[in-house]
C-alpha cells in the first residue's frame, strides 16, 4: 500500500468513528465532565500516536536510503539499499539502485579508458628513455672511457666520477624504464614478473618475500597486468611510507579465484585518507571485476588483497 493511502485510511478510520459517536447516544454536556474530557484526549492520542506509527514506517525506508547515498562510494561497489516500504518508496530506491548500477558501469568504462591511455604513455616513454636517453648515455660513457685512457693523471680521478655518475644515471633511467614498461611480463609471464619486482624492492632497508607459484589459473593479459600494477604500487607504497623493514607478495589460487597480498610489517595505514596510489588500484580491480580490500595485516602493517573472481580467470585461446 501507498504511503498515501496507509495515511488517508487511517485518518479516515479515526474521522468516521468520530462522526459515528456524534451520531450516536454520546453527549458532550456543558461544562465538559471529567469522564467526557477523558474520552476526548484518550481518543486525540491515540489518533496523534497511530499517525506517528504510520508515518514513522513509512518514512524509515528514505532515511535508510539518504544513508546510503550519503556512504555511497563507486570505487567500492555492490552496495545497494534495500528496496521495502510503500510504494513510492520502494520505487524511489529501485531507481535510486538502477542509477548506481549505471554510474558503476560508466565508472568502470571510463576508469577502463584511461588506464589503457595510461600505460599506452607508459610504454611511450619507456621506449623513449631505453631507446633515446639511454643510447646517449651510453654513448657518453663510452666517450669519457676515451678520454680517461688519454687523460692526464691529475685529471683522471674527474673523468672517473664523471663516468661513475653517468653509469649511475644509466642504470637509474633502465630502473625507470623497467618500472614503466614490466618487458619481463611480457616476456616470462607474471610468476616470473612479481619475483623480480620482489627482487627489485628488496634494499638495504627493505627485505621483500615472495611466494608466487610457477603455474597459475592463465589470465588475460589485462588482469595480469593489473595484477602486476597492484603488487608494484603496494610494494611503493610500503618503500615510501611505511616504514617497514619486511615485506611479502604473495600469490595463490583460491576457492574464489586468485588472490595477490602484499603484506608488509610497518607503521599501518591509521586513519589516512585513500590517496592517488590506492585509489588507482581500486580504479583497476574495478576495471577487470576483482575486489580490493587495504586492512590492517596481523599484528601489525597492512595487508593489500587483490581477489580475481572465477568467471575471470579464465584461459584464453592459444595460451
Amino acid at each position: 500500500m501507498s504511503l498515501f493511502w496507509r495515511i488517508f485510511s487511517f485518518n479516515a478510520a479515526g474521522l468516521v468513528l468520530a462522526a459515528a459517536l456524534l451520531l450516536g447516544p454520546v453527549t458532550v454536556s456543558t461544562p465538559v465532565a471529567p469522564a467526557e474530557a477523558l474520552v476526548v484526549v484518550v481518543g486525540l492520542a491515540l489518533l496523534l500516536v497511530g499517525n506517528a506509527i504510520v508515518l514513522r514506517l513509512g518514512l524509515a525506508p528514505l532515511r535508510r536510503l539518504g544513508s546510503a547515498m550519503a556512504t555511497a562510494d563507486l570505487l567500492r561497489p555492490g552496495a545497494r539499499a534495500v528496496v521495502a516500504g510503500p510504494a513510492e518508496a520502494a520505487e524511489l530506491i529501485r531507481t535510486y539502485n538502477t542509477m548506481l548500477d549505471r554510474l558503476e558501469g560508466e565508472r568502470a568504462a571510463g576508469a577502463g579508458r584511461a588506464l589503457s591511455a595510461q600505460e599506452r604513455e607508459r610504454h611511450r616513454i619507456a621506449r623513449e628513455l631505453h631507446d633515446e636517453v639511454g643510447q646517449t648515455l651510453t654513448a657518453v660513457l663510452l666517450q669519457l672511457k676515451r678520454v680517461a685512457d688519454r687523460a692526464p693523471e691529475g685529471l683522471r680521478d674527474d673523468v672517473e666520477q664523471a663516468q661513475e655518475a653517468t653509469r649511475a644515471g644509466l642504470d637509474e633511467i633502465r630502473r625507470i624504464a623497467r618500472r614503466l614498461r614490466p618487458g619481463v611480463l611480457e616476456e616470462l609471464g607474471l610468476s616470473s614478473a612479481l619475483r623480480s619486482l620482489a627482487a627489485e624492492f628488496t634494499t638495504h632497508g627493505l627485505t621483500v618475500r615472495h611466494d608466487v607459484p610457477g603455474e597459475l589459473p592463465p589470465l588475460t593479459e589485462e588482469s595480469e597486468l593489473v595484477v602486476y600494477r597492484v603488487a608494484q604500487e603496494g610494494l611503493t607504497n610500503t618503500a615510501r611510507h611505511a616504514s617497514a623493514d619486511r615485506a611479502e607478495v604473495r600469490l595463490r589460487p583460491v576457492a574464489d579465484g586468485l588472490e595477490l597480498l602484499v603484506r608488509d610489517n610497518g607503521k599501518g595505514i591509521g586513519t589516512a585518507v585513500d590517496g592517488a596510489g590506492i585509489s588507482g588500484m581500486r580504479e583497476r580491480a574495478l576495471l577487470i571485476g576483482a575486489r580490493f580490500s587495504l586492512a590492517p595485516a596481523p599484528g601489525k602493517g597492512t595487508d593489500v588483497r587483490l581477489l580475481i573472481p572465477v568467471a575471470v580467470a579464465v584461459a584464453e585461446e592459444g595460451r
